[in-house]
């Protein structure tokens, strides 16, 4: 890192690629689309370096790789996608807790696809909880929504999955 506590972008791209993969891909659920949204926010972070004040890197790059993902999502709502039709034949095994499997760095498909399945609200919110470890405080701040908001939506969320996974 460069002495003033700033990363340049380059260190930012090589050291934290993975993690930005990783997140991306929790909330998109598919390797091109996490490819894209790690693209996308690679330019912000481009652009926004200067901003950037030395603290949680990896909390101010999930909060980017949220708030860009939320973007699109808002963007998409106006052209639906289609869903994955429901394989209702097949048997899922039983799962962990969906806070420790979404942290496990290989999602089993069913615990991803469940994801999926959450509203992007409340996916944004668990991801950001339960991958990336951000305090509810942070998540907060980063969605702009109040802490109750944040807590109801990772609740709820939580909720879904277990319901999803059963």
């Amino acid at each position: 890192m460069s002495g003033s506590g700033i990363p340049t972008w380059e260190e930012v791209a090589r050291e934290n690629g993975r993690f930005l993969y990783t997140v991306a891909y929790r909330l998109t659920g598919n390797s091109d689309d996490a490819q894209d949204l790690v693209q996308e926010v690679l330019l912000k972070v481009r652009k926004g370096l200067e901003t950037y004040r030395p603290g949680s890197l990896e909390g101010w790059l999930s909060r980017i790789t949220t708030n860009t993902f939320l973007d699109e999502a808002r963007r998409r709502q106006r052209r639906p996608v289609d869903l994955l039709p429901e394989e209702p034949d097949r048997v899922v095994p039983p799962s962990p807790g969906a806070d420790v499997a979404l942290a496990a760095e290989a999602l089993p498909d069913d615990v991803q696809g469940a994801l999926r399945g959450l509203p992007e609200e409340y996916r944004a919110a668990v991801v950001m909880c339960d991958v990336v470890g951000l305090s509810y405080q942070e998540i907060s701040d980063s969605l702009e929504v109040p802490v109750g908001t944040v807590r109801s939506r990772i609740h709820r969320g939580r909720a879904l999955l277990r319901k999803a996974l059963a």
